[in-house]
């Protein structure tokens, strides 16, 4: 398949939507109401228990699409990828894994209300939009932006000589028609060891970067045989843990490279990791409305 044609389907519809002087307008529905119309009630909280529940997603039932100049794995469903159990985790709508060849890209594309997070696991990813931001992110650096009323964009592995690896995140705002926004951040490496520093949260005055939602990412860079304990931040939250290396125990579940772990109706967690690793936490509101 090629760009063109993967980014028609990717973005389910949003070829239909075009930008106007008050942002972007649909001729059909949004893509947010595309993908609420998605979601289903198998990861939303039960308000009459507080047992524990956890759902795990081991990386090789992950969904996957080689497009040739892109490989992805897609956790929840996403474009052609379509499975009724695997949705979202609360407000987390999409999480993939992306390869993106030497050269190639994403060409200019439109996102509206959704809250769109990059994290740069290796290369150089360049970042364009209609806003006016020219921005390459790597790893040790985080990308956020605010779709709101409407933005173009486009993403391009800078380097002709290697792959460009990246997580892509999308979580549903608790405000729509925002003003989109644009923001990027180089992390403090040295935080990252043995701990997990927050990287994203609702509070422009906080660590990280911030979106339009109760939410709160950490990374952690774990040597093996240390141990963490995380709170969640927030009643009604849940947290999704994402393998990114190594090996790890999380809430007794043992996880490898790429699996994902979701947990929720508790108020903590506790970590292991079982060789050195690196875990992405995504602290997310379980109640979509």
């Amino acid at each position: 398949m090629d760009r063109k044609d993967f980014l028609k389907r990717s973005l389910l519809g949003a070829a239909g939507l075009t930008l106007g002087a008050k942002g972007l307008r649909a001729e059909e529905r949004s893509t947010y109401d595309k993908l609420m119309e998605q979601v289903g009630f198998n990861h939303l909280p039960n308000n009459e228990e507080r047992t524990m529940k956890t759902v795990l997603h081991k990386a090789n039932t992950r969904g996957h699409a080689d497009h040739g100049w892109l490989n992805s794995h897609h956790t929840f469903s996403f474009a052609n990828y379509y499975n009724p159990e695997r949705m979202h985790f609360g407000v987390l709508r999409v999480l993939n894994d992306d390869r993106v060849a030497a050269g190639k890209g994403f060409g200019t594309h439109p996102h509206d209300n959704m809250e769109i997070i990059s994290i740069p696991l290796e290369g150089d990813l360049e970042h364009k939009d209609s806003m006016g931001n020219v921005a390459v992110i790597r790893e040790g650096d985080v990308q956020v932006m605010s779709a709101g009323t409407g933005i173009f964009h486009s993403e391009y592995n800078k380097n002709g000589d290697q792959e460009v690896k990246f997580l892509q995140i999308w979580v549903f705002p608790n405000k729509k028609g925002v003003e989109p926004r644009y923001d990027q951040i180089t992390l403090d490496r040295d935080k990252l060891t043995n701990r997990f520093y927050q990287i994203l949260s609702p509070n422009p005055q906080d660590e990280g970067v911030w979106i339009h939602q109760n939410a709160w990412f950490h990374l952690g860079k774990l040597k093996k045989g240390h141990r963490e304990s995380y709170s969640i931040k927030r009643p009604g939250n849940g947290v999704y843990a994402f393998l990114i290396e190594g090996e790890a125990t999380i809430a007794g579940q043992k996880l490898g490279p790429r699996d994902g772990f979701g947990i929720w109706d508790t108020d903590r967690i506790e970590i292991l990791a079982d060789a050195d690793a690196k875990i992405l936490l995504m602290d997310v509101p379980m109640d979509l409305s």
